[in-house]
């Protein structure tokens, strides 16, 4: 009985972990996006320069840490 306690804990450890790499790249394939939407937006002037490069500047800090946390 202890040794099917132990087991289901470590599948239940196992299946969370990939739920957070799932949720992990999703949010880095979201951060992505928005990048290509700001630098689309700045080319199109839809955004004045300094506003898209402070933008895109902070969803590259947040696109490298979650990376770094995936690895």
């Amino acid at each position: 009985m202890k040794e099917l306690i132990i087991t289901i804990g470590v599948l239940v450890a196992m299946a969370s972990n990939q739920v957070e790499q799932v949720e992990l790249n999703q949010t880095i394939d979201n951060i992505q996006d928005m990048k290509e939407w700001m630098i689309e937006d700045q080319k199109q002037g839809v955004i004045d320069s300094v506003y898209a490069d402070y933008y895109i500047q902070y969803l590259e800090e947040s696109e490298r840490i979650l990376i770094s946390i995936t690895n």
